[in-house]
């Protein structure tokens, strides 16, 4: 196993962080958003939410990927390869953050937003003030996992042609006929990266106010 081989891999693992990173973040602002539908009381809303997070979190993500990568050439939308990991990946997660969530928003006080009330804020403002903060904190350690997962899972996007690290590691298979030294240092650099947000994480949980704080 050399140097340039390994700087290949470390290459497109640059790519597995971009493609997650940019999906876990959209994906929370799905879920926000899926969130404040559960709770608007507006029943349309609230159906859309529930069978939205039901079909994500009850389909595999490799079938979805590969749904998505066949369905927009057929109905005339051509996006690249890296649009389509990142819109698959995002929607995937926002199903599963949005049901982290869901405990996080049931566990605000219920007198914290009653105040929030008497002081004149809107529902709108309730929501993002008070619940959110409230709801991410919670639930932090939810989503800290979420985003290892995801990170994990990303190696599937390689089936719509993203060359990242899991993709790499086969071409250079297919080239080199090295699958035990390629594939280990793959998978040292999984754990590396996931090593890294789950210490990351920890320490936020720390820092943060009523948090795994001890």
């Amino acid at each position: 196993m050399s140097w340039k081989l390994f700087n290949l891999l470390l290459e497109a693992s640059l790519m597995t962080i971009f493609v997650s990173t940019v999906s876990i973040l959209i994906g929370l602002v799905l879920a926000i958003l899926l969130s404040a539908a559960n709770l608007s009381g507006i029943r349309p809303l609230q159906w859309f939410s529930k069978f939205f997070i039901s079909f994500f979190r009850g389909t595999p993500l490799l079938v979805q990927l590969l749904l998505l990568y066949n369905l927009l050439p057929v109905i005339g939308v051509q996006i690249p390869s890296l649009v389509v990991a990142i819109i698959g990946l995002s929607i995937c997660t926002a199903a599963y953050q949005a049901e982290n969530l869901r405990g996080g928003f049931e566990g605000v006080p219920t007198g914290l937003v009653e105040s929030a009330d008497m002081a004149g804020f809107t529902p709108v403002q309730t929501f993002w003030h008070i619940r959110v903060p409230i709801a991410l904190r919670l639930t932090l350690p939810a989503l800290i996992n979420e985003a290892i997962l995801i990170l994990k899972a990303s190696s599937l996007v390689s089936v719509v042609g993203l060359i990242e690290l899991t993709r790499m590691a086969q071409n250079l298979v297919a080239s080199t006929f090295m699958p035990l030294e390629i594939y280990a240092s793959a998978g040292l650099i999984y754990l590396v990266i996931n090593l890294v947000v789950a210490t990351a994480g920890r320490q936020l949980e720390r820092r943060l106010p009523g948090v795994g704080s001890k």
